[in-house]
Formats: C-alpha cells, structure tokens, sequence
C-alpha cells in the first residue's frame, strides 16, 4: 500500500535542487536545466562524481540489506530520499521481508510528483511518502508515527543528507532528535561527503556549489563519528563508502576509483 501526502508545492526550476542533481548524476530524466548545468560543472572538474551517486545508491542498498535480512529490522524511515532510482530502499527491504514498513520523507515537489506511481510496495507491507523537511525533525516523527510503531525498531536513514545541512542548522540536533525519540535496537544509516580526502578539490565543490545557490558541507572522519555519538557502530565503524561490507553487493559496476564520502551504521543501546 503507497501513499503520497496530498499538498503538491509549485516545483522551482529557476535554481538547481540536490535531489535533481542527483538524479541528474544517476542518468535520471527527473532534472531541469539548471540542476545538468550544476552537475555538468561538477563532472567537469570531478570526473568520479556520477559513480560517487551511485556507490551512494549501492551503500543504501548494502545497508538496507543487511538491516532486513541479517538484523531482523521491519520499519524503515528514509529522509532526503531523493527522487525514486530502482531498486529503491522499500524494494531492498521488501525483496528480504515483504512485511517491511518503509516511510520516506524528502522536501523537493518533483519528489511528491513521482512518488505515488514508482513508489510501489509488497502486498504485505507498508509503503508511504511524506513531504516534510529534514530541518523539522518533530514533524517527521509526528507524521511518521501514524505510519510505523515507533515504539518499536526502526532503521533511521540519512544518505547523503547531511553535507546539505550546516552545524548552525542543527545538523547534529536533527540526529539526536530523531534518535531519541527512537528506541532501543534501532539504527541510524549515514553517508558523508568528506572534507579529509582531497581538500583542495573539496574546496571547488563547495564553492561550485555555493554559486548555484547550494549549500555544501564536507567533513572530517572525526566529525562524522560524532554523529554517531551514543550509538554502537557496526564494523567497520567509519568507513569509505565502497568498504562498507562490500560482500553484500548485488549488481554493483566498481573500477576502483576513490569514492570520497564516508558511511556507517550503528546500533541504538
């Protein structure tokens, strides 16, 4: 069952949105004009950037993988899903428990536009689709809580969410908010864009992005792990993205080329 919030916001194509450049980096059709020229930028100056959106993709699959099949985890909140890419996080965790309960929650109108036709779940499970930002994390709970027991474990997921979110927007308040209100034996999934791989061209991409009005914030190895203050990570702890457990991989196309964002996932006590 698939249900997309019914307020549908005027779509602004006049400034370029992450998720669009996003999918613009995966060979998605979802993308204006402005959000290419932003990504064209960017691969003119990182060649590795497209195949970086996808080992994103493939972690969040890794992830969700292991969640459902290994560790037993049937609710599922995705915020900053961005636009839907097959097999997207429901399918991952639907494929290994039908009976999944997944949530997504993004901010972007042309998220919304598509969700209710590729959003698809299982008979069994739950699927649904929140228009809420991440900045307000007391909506998502309140809005999610009508769709997953929050009494119960859920798998927290903000992949390639947060280097969007400066501290002084409560970057780390969003986490801990979220997670408190979470109980035990839930999990907190993340992915980071890193600061300490090559900061000169770090750099360049945050001031790339600055002049299409976007906002980018890399981090330190350190700072990541910060976000995970409390919790239990899982080996391999802060890891670069293509070493986080790679023997769950399904289909992934990889060449050895660096991929410079950080992922971990860890255990609320």
């Amino acid at each position: 069952m698939t249900e997309a919030s019914p307020a549908t916001p005027l779509i602004d194509t006049s400034k370029p949105h992450p998720a669009r450049v996003y999918d613009w980096f995966l060979g998605g059709k979802d993308n204006y004009p402005v959000d290419e020229e932003l990504g064209r930028q960017i691969t003119a100056m990182e060649p590795s950037a497209r195949y970086g959106a996808r080992h994103n993709r493939w972690f969040m699959q890794r992830a969700t993988r292991m969640l459902a099949a290994r560790l037993g985890v049937r609710q599922f909140l995705d915020i900053g899903t961005g636009i839907p890419t097959e097999p997207n996080l429901h399918r991952v965790a639907q494929t290994a428990a039908p009976e999944a309960s997944v949530v997504y929650v993004d901010n972007d109108p042309i998220v919304l536009a598509h969700a209710a036709a590729l959003l698809r779940g299982t008979p069994e499970g739950v699927t649904r689709y929140l228009q809420a930002d991440a900045r307000d994390p007391e909506k998502i709970l309140e809005l999610a809580g009508a769709h997953l027991d929050l009494d119960r474990p859920v798998a927290l997921s903000l992949i390639a969410l947060l280097h969007f979110i400066p501290d002084e927007q409560g970057a780390p308040e969003i986490i801990r908010t979220l997670m408190d209100a979470l109980p035990s034996g839930s999990y907190l999934v993340l992915s980071q864009l890193a600061s300490d791989h090559d900061p000169e061209r770090t750099r360049e991409a945050v001031a790339m992005y600055a002049a299409g009005g976007v906002t980018l914030v890399p981090r330190s190895r350190a700072q990541m792990t910060d976000f995970f203050a409390g919790l239990e990570l899982l080996d391999p702890g802060v890891a670069w993205l293509p070493d986080w457990h790679p023997e769950l991989a399904v289909d992934e196309e990889r060449d050895g080329t660096a991929v410079p964002l950080y992922a971990g996932v860890a255990r609320k006590p």
